[in-house]
């Protein structure tokens, strides 16, 4: 099999920056093992896999150990990779995903993608949690994250926590969150070592979430975020009840093909 291959660094318009995504293009899908096989190769947090359905396409990602429900940045890497080498008369592609129809358009600066919104709840803090980060949480919210909100920006940047311990505090992931510094509405980071992502760069799905936390708490729909990842990135949202909008820009830094067999 040879497919063609593109890295993508998304939610940054500058190189090396942002959260790189693989997107591989597919006639169909082959066995999960050879999707997690490719995924473990590439070792990025996320490996999405296109397939054309009409005009349309079916999207899957994989981190470098398993399939997840939604990913944000490798989406936005996908729609980069049809919109601007596939397709680039179309101003605006939907994929068929395990958590929907997502729709990514066009827009002056980059795209924007039309997600799920996840509303958290208001939970007891696990046992350990302070311990695992290295900071006392003020808050602890869950949905498809546990969501932590500390006291300050400065300290969810200097946040160091144990891994190990901070997997066993969530099936999927574990987002720290505080009031944005810098001219941002709320900055934040993802850990995932559940998946085999100790720490995600830029996490769109992450943002399913805090737009509406944050959408909340200063009482307004468009949120500017900052991820404080070592790499960084930055996402505009708007939450509109049961949908988030997401905007971002991205930035080619690969193209090629892999050969299997």
């Amino acid at each position: 099999m040879i497919a063609p291959l593109y890295q993508v660094d998304a939610f940054t318009s500058e190189i090396f920056h942002g959260n790189p995504a693989a997107v591989v293009l597919l006639d169909e899908y082959p066995e999960d093992t050879t999707l997690r096989a490719i995924a473990a190769e590439n070792n990025l947090s996320e490996t999405a896999y296109l397939v054309a359905q009409g005009e349309d396409y079916r999207l899957r990602w994989f981190t470098p150990l398993d399939e997840i429900a939604l990913c944000g940045h490798a989406t936005l890497a996908s729609a980069a990779v049809v919109l601007e080498r596939i397709a680039p008369s179309q101003d605006a592609v939907r994929f068929h995903t395990a958590s929907g129809i997502l729709t990514v358009r066009k827009i002056d600066q980059g795209y924007a993608m039309d997600f799920p919104a996840y509303t958290p709840e208001l939970v007891s803090k696990p046992a350990g949690l302070a311990e695992a980060l290295g900071a006392e949480p003020l808050q602890v919210w869950e949905s498809s994250f546990l969501l932590v909100e500390l006291k300050d920006a400065a300290t969810v940047r200097a946040l160091s926590p144990q891994m190990e311990r901070l997997k066993a505090m969530h099936a999927h992931g574990v987002i720290v969150t505080a009031a944005g510094d810098a001219g941002y509405d709320c900055v934040s980071r993802v850990f995932v070592p559940a998946h085999g992502v100790p720490e995600d760069p830029v996490t769109g799905s992450a943002h399913c979430m805090l737009a509406p936390y944050w959408s909340a708490r200063l009482g307004k729909k468009g949120i500017r975020a900052y991820q404080a990842s070592q790499r960084g990135g930055e996402l505009l949202c708007t939450y509109n009840g049961e949908r988030v909008q997401l905007q971002g820009q991205c930035v080619f830094y690969l193209e090629g093909k892999i050969v299997l067999g």
